[in-house]
């Protein structure tokens, strides 16, 4: 059995929907949780301290440990103070699952400037603002796991959805730089790409007919989608920088491919006449490599043109970052 006896896990977004099954998840399997939920609306309007305090009575009356976090991850301050929340009460940090999110709709064209901003700033600027601090204790203490909740949306597209898109497929590269970066450290990070029924789903359908009677709809139940990111969240996952789905009962990995595409040759200066009379060969899916990083893309393209990536032949690594 999965267990996360002694261990400490972070949720954001846990007082309603998805995220509320992810904390009652691992306070069944022993896990101390900080259920954080500032309880506003789907839209990010209001706020309302009794959904996160009924998650945690749920998980205490069921005999399990937990502390509610009030705090938003739209402000550093906020992020901060969750990360914290858990350290003074639990006195570690062993997993993370940043789901805190919102949501609303709008054509492309009629899009706000506000709407777009505030989106990214609870999503993305949020994922950042949780994970860092966490990032930071986890390298002290020799690792931890983040699961990061991204959507199919950011990936594939979703209409009337340009700026919940855009955030979501955000915290795609923020999973893979914190995985790549924090691989040395015993920090594993995986993202996940949900579809279950929530509020979320009824209020961007709204046809009550529809709900009732897709059977779609009534398959996407959202406690399928709890065992992936449990076991994303667990010390059982040993891997890292990968993107999963789960919808209905199918879980899949989701991932970007590099094609092999067409090489020009070397002493040629291709047009854009070129690209035309190649596309069919430049588009084609039929050959790809899934890159661990950007580092495989030089080398994929250094090794067909018989060249090094680096001088004197030596080994491609990362720069050492720069310290202020």
């Amino acid at each position: 059995m999965i267990d996360f006896t002694g261990q400490v896990a972070v949720v954001t977004g846990a007082g309603r929907g998805l995220g509320r099954l992810y904390a009652l998840d691992l306070a069944r399997r022993g896990a101390a949780v900080v259920v954080n939920d500032v309880g506003g609306s789907m839209r990010g309007e209001g706020a309302d301290s009794g959904v996160a305090d009924d998650v945690v009575k749920e998980i205490t009356k069921a005999g399990g440990s937990a502390i509610a976090s009030y705090d938003s991850v739209a402000n550093p301050a906020g992020g901060q103070a969750i990360i914290d929340a858990a350290l003074d009460a639990f006195g570690r940090l062993d997993a993370v699952i940043s789901n805190a999110g919102i949501f609303g709709s709008a054509p492309f064209e009629d899009l706000s400037l506000d709407d777009w901003a505030r989106m990214l700033r609870v999503h993305l600027d949020g994922g950042f603002q949780l994970s860092q601090p966490a990032y930071r204790v986890m390298k002290d203490n020799g690792g931890g796991r983040f699961v990061f909740i991204s959507s199919s949306a950011g990936v594939f597209g979703q209409p009337m959805e340009a700026h919940y898109a855009a955030a979501k497929a955000g915290l795609v590269g923020l999973t893979n730089v914190i995985a790549i970066e924090g691989e040395a450290h015993g920090i594993i990070a995986n993202s996940v790409m949900p579809t279950g029924f929530s509020r979320m789903v009824t209020e961007t359908v709204g046809d009550e007919k529809f709900l009732a009677e897709s059977g779609f709809m009534q398959a996407i139940r959202p406690e399928l989608v709890v065992p992936l990111v449990t076991f994303l969240a667990s010390s059982a996952c040993t891997f890292t920088h990968r993107n999963y789905s789960a919808a209905a009962g199918r879980y899949a990995r989701v991932f970007v491919g590099l094609s092999e595409g067409w090489l020009a040759d070397a002493r040629s200066q291709p047009t854009a006449e070129d690209i035309q009379a190649h596309l069919e060969e430049i588009s084609s899916t039929e050959k790809f490599l899934v890159p661990a990083s950007i580092v495989d893309e030089v080398l994929e393209v250094c090794g067909r043109r018989g060249v090094s990536a680096m001088p004197g032949d030596g080994d491609v690594a990362f720069p050492e970052p720069r310290r202020s």
